[in-house]
């Protein structure tokens, strides 16, 4: 006997439903318009209440990013999304929350904040636009970028060593570390689609193109004609292939990776089996320390783990006090124990 398939009810939601209807400030061909779309779309792929999600940002081209959703946001200070972020997510666990922040904001002045949430591992799903510039305000060099660029505020070349965003992540012990490119929307949507289903914090860096100050600079990475040999993309249990005839790979020479042709391996085994899951970091930083123009650029999901996070053990920790103590009053806290008192003293004749 067939047993008949129930048909899933239709999803509650399409992509114009968080299309805010704001007139989109953006420069003409900018990468946020992409990414907008694609997190518009991402959602609309999920039954959860559209009042859920919450966009909260700092300051930067990217963080007018809570206009243009149709659901609840702030648009906040510089560098404390998420702050913000992390205390909404304690009070209202409900809630989905997104932190877009850039490399700027994220990086320079709220390069501490970001660190905490994701050592916290607060349930924040944090996206950074990484344009390696300082767009807002007019071409600056960022955090991210490379030495000896020339801009308005360094114009003979800047000399700070950039950072890696994700060396950042995993430092900080983030649970779920990405990358992805707003040239390639359909791996966008992939990767906002598993950090949206991760429970934990999510950091996702997003290569941007910003069109006016910083034009083409992941170009040589992931530009179409280049992308197919010198992006690599990680798949869970597959090994690290790469090359427009899937003809090299990836393996280790000590404790360094090195390319290696396929036909020139003696064992399949050498080549390295993508494991988004080891609960360790050095597996997921060494794929950080491979950059173009020496090794393929790794995109997709880098690590996917589980912990607990921060907002679940502190609402079990309230809710086991509540449960001993009782609900308590605030006038029982604030004539309680513990407290000081400033008394007149008589100073030496």
């Amino acid at each position: 006997m067939t047993i008949p398939q129930e048909t899933p009810p239709p999803l509650p939601y399409t992509k114009e439903n968080f299309v805010s209807g704001q007139d989109v400030r953006w420069c003409p061909g900018c990468g946020d318009y992409a990414i907008l779309s694609v997190m518009q779309r991402t959602l609309a792929q999920f039954r959860i209440p559209r009042e859920n999600h919450v966009f909260i940002s700092g300051i930067g081209c990217s963080s007018r990013f809570p206009y243009y959703m149709n659901t609840y946001g702030f648009h906040t200070i510089h560098g404390r999304a998420p702050t913000i972020a992390s205390g909404l997510k304690c009070v209202r666990p409900e809630l989905t929350v997104w932190v877009i922040t850039g490399d700027g904001d994220g990086l320079s002045i709220g390069g501490n904040h970001l660190i905490h949430a994701m050592r916290r591992n607060i349930d924040l799903k944090i996206i950074l636009v990484n344009n390696q510039i300082y767009g807002l305000t007019k071409g600056q060099y960022s955090p991210t970028s490379e030495i000896g660029k020339i801009t308005k505020s360094s114009p003979i070349g800047s000399i700070d060593y950039p950072i890696n965003p994700l060396c950042i992540a995993i430092a900080a012990e983030a649970t779920f570390i990405a990358r992805t490119v707003d040239l390639d929307p359909r791996h966008m949507g992939m990767v906002l689609q598993r950090a949206c289903e991760h429970k934990g914090v999510s950091f996702i860096e997003v290569y941007q193109n910003c069109i006016i100050f910083n034009k083409d600079t992941f170009q040589p990475v992931a530009g179409r004609e280049s992308r197919e040999d010198r992006i690599l993309y990680l798949e869970h249990g597959k090994p690290l292939i790469f090359g427009k005839k899937r003809d090299q790979g990836i393996r280790l020479n000590g404790p360094n990776p090195e390319i290696v042709h396929l036909a020139d391996t003696q064992d399949s085994k050498e080549i390295l089996v993508h494991k988004e899951d080891d609960p360790l970091p050095n597996y997921a930083y060494l794929l950080t320390q491979m950059e173009y123009p020496e090794m393929p650029v790794p995109f997709g999901v880098f690590r996917n783990i589980q912990k607990p996070t921060y907002d679940q053990m502190m609402d079990d920790q309230i809710k086991a006090e509540i449960k001993k103590k009782g609900p308590g009053k605030l006038d029982d806290l604030l004539h309680a124990g513990s407290v000081w008192q400033i008394e007149e003293r008589e100073e030496p004749s």
